[in-house]
């Protein structure tokens, strides 16, 4: 069986960029569904709406591809399916450690997902000897000292933080070491790494500050429009910090 360790995406020697390897997950989404629905093709202008983007940018994407589509017919779904699955080397297994089995980690150990996207959860790893033989989601969990021993056997690649903000760098540093290139942070924390190594943060909080900054102003606009009413403290506030548009905020809140 194929191992992420002795086969890697070639997305990068292509010269494909960074901002479309990000979009390619959401059209490969799209698309998934559109072929479990047995739709044999597809316009650029449907693809591009259902993965959230605008067409001409679908189409620049997926010219690095080498896909062009046909005039008045569209692109072929499954060989797009395909063909992105290959760029993103999901057309193999990737195994990947998951440290930190609280409730965060038990959650990402359940998800169903990895299986069928190419990834296998290949060890689940905690610092707490109590948990040690306890299974989640099937799997017996393993003990922190078992780290480096458990990335070797397995061929491991990626790895996943769900530890507490404290433990992350430790944890981080140890997979690393080991061998592991690359890196899914859940831990509140910002992680260093040396360069070969990528790190993909995934902080909840933050997201929910943005979501609330974006409330805020709505409220503040609102308010600010109704019955001639003067504008509140918060919606002066952000007036004042516009920026010369007149409608981004020149500073974000911290």
């Amino acid at each position: 069986m194929a191992t992420g360790r002795t086969h890697r995406p070639a997305t990068r020697s292509r010269g494909i960029p960074e901002a479309t390897v990000a979009r390619l997950p959401l059209y490969l989404r799209a698309l998934t569904a559109l072929s479990e629905r047995s739709v044999p093709t597809v316009s650029s202008e449907e693809l591009a709406a259902a993965a959230g983007v605008n067409s001409a940018k679908l189409r620049k994407d997926f010219s690095y591809l080498g896909s062009y589509g046909t005039r008045g017919v569209g692109y072929d779904v499954e060989y797009l399916v395909y063909q992105i699955s290959r760029e993103l080397g999901l057309t193999q297994d990737w195994p990947v450690v998951i440290v930190g089995i609280g409730n965060l980690g038990a959650a990402l150990a359940n998800y169903g997902g990895f299986a069928s996207r190419g990834f296998r959860v290949a060890a689940l790893i905690d610092a707490d000897p109590a948990m040690a033989g306890k299974p989640v989601a099937g799997i017996p969990v393993q003990h922190t000292d078992e780290l480096e021993r458990i990335i070797k056997d397995n061929g491991v690649s990626i790895g996943v933080i769900a530890t507490p903000a404290g433990a992350a760098q430790q944890v981080c540093d140890r997979l690393v070491a080991a061998g592991v290139t690359s890196i899914l942070n859940f831990a509140p924390t910002v992680l260093s790494v040396p360069d070969g190594v990528d790190v993909r943060k995934v902080d909840l909080s933050i997201e929910l500050q943005i979501l609330a900054f974006h409330e805020q102003r709505k409220a503040g606009e609102e308010t600010a429009s109704g019955d001639g009413a003067r504008p509140s403290a918060t919606t002066r506030e952000e007036s004042a910090d516009q920026g010369p548009d007149g409608d981004v905020p020149a500073v974000m809140p911290a």
